[in-house]
């Protein structure tokens, strides 16, 4: 749900300030996570997030966002 109010329930933002995650490859956007997790990737909103979260939290979640078009 925390991912919703930035990136919308569908990975269409309603603020295009965000980034789209509909339509990525799940293993991008599990990268991506892992990227902000090890600090490889550096947000000051996504770097938080993405620390509380285990692997199989980033598998679900990048292949939740991954199915919409």
């Amino acid at each position: 749900a925390v991912c919703f109010a930035c990136h919308g329930k569908d990975g269409h933002p309603a603020n295009k300030t965000y980034p789209t995650l509909a339509g990525n490859h799940a293993e991008y956007l599990v990268a991506a996570l892992k990227g902000y997790r090890d600090g490889t990737r550096l947000d000051p909103i996504m770097v938080p997030m993405a620390k509380a979260l285990n692997d199989a939290d980033m598998t679900n979640i990048a292949a939740y966002f991954a199915q919409f078009k």
